[in-house]
């Protein structure tokens, strides 16, 4: 087992929807051959690409969020990562999150073409900041991933085809909060469903805490950004 592995920076996106007895939130299956996670159920995210920093976007993260995200990060790093989890979901599962727009801008950010050319500019505004995790020391991959989260309304699906990416997540679906206990999910994966279900009940879901979890000798360190 690789040891002293350095964790890379990630971003994943959580996606809620209402639905007639409670909200529900998207996740898919990794693969089983996956070396990271197999058959487990996550949420749409990856490691940011260096074209993130460069993709064109609609609107910018609102001031608070990018206050508590650019802890331990520059301002242009905090707007990769919300643009990387952006990417990654249409990656992932084929849907967009940000703005129509009449006309693809250009653009020379490598792996951001065939998301624009579907007629939607990233939009930062909807996004909420929600938790942080590092991996474990021990792992063969490693990632200092941020968590996002955004309401279904600000999604759009490409091309008309629901819940159709990569292939990299399997069996994707809209997963009652209720149910998720069922589905074999990762410990931030289940921390971040739990805030989330903390923020859809809250008065005012901005006021709380960003939770930031952290891997040391003798458990996880959980700390408040």
């Amino acid at each position: 087992m690789p040891k002293g592995v350095v964790p890379r920076d990630a971003a994943a996106l959580v996606i809620t929807r209402a639905g007639p007895r409670e909200p529900s939130v998207l996740l898919g299956q990794r693969h089983r051959g996956h070396v990271f996670m197999p058959n487990k159920f996550v949420f749409p995210g990856g490691r940011v690409d260096p074209s993130d920093a460069r993709a064109p976007h609609a609107s910018g993260l609102r001031p608070e969020v990018l206050r508590k995200l650019a802890l331990g990060c520059t301002e242009a790093r905090a707007r990769a990562l919300a643009l990387a989890a952006i990417r990654e979901t249409f990656e992932e599962a084929g849907l967009l999150v940000g703005r129509p727009a009449e006309r693809a801008p250009r653009t020379r950010a490598r792996g951001w073409a065939s998301f624009l050319a579907h007629g939607v500019i990233p939009a930062l505004d909807a996004l909420e900041y929600v938790a942080r995790a590092i991996t474990p020391p021990g792992n063969p991959r490693r990632f200092d991933t941020r968590f996002f989260w955004v309401d279904a309304a600000h999604v759009h699906e490409a091309g008309g085809a629901a819940l159709t990416g990569s292939g990299e997540l399997l069996d994707l679906r809209w997963v009652p909060l209720s149910e998720t206990p069922a589905l074999d999910l990762p410990e931030a994966t289940q921390m971040v469903v739990a805030e989330v279900a903390k923020r859809l009940a809250a008065r005012d879901p901005r006021a709380l805490p960003v939770p930031f979890a952290r891997y040391v000798r003798g458990g996880v360190r959980l700390e408040a950004l």
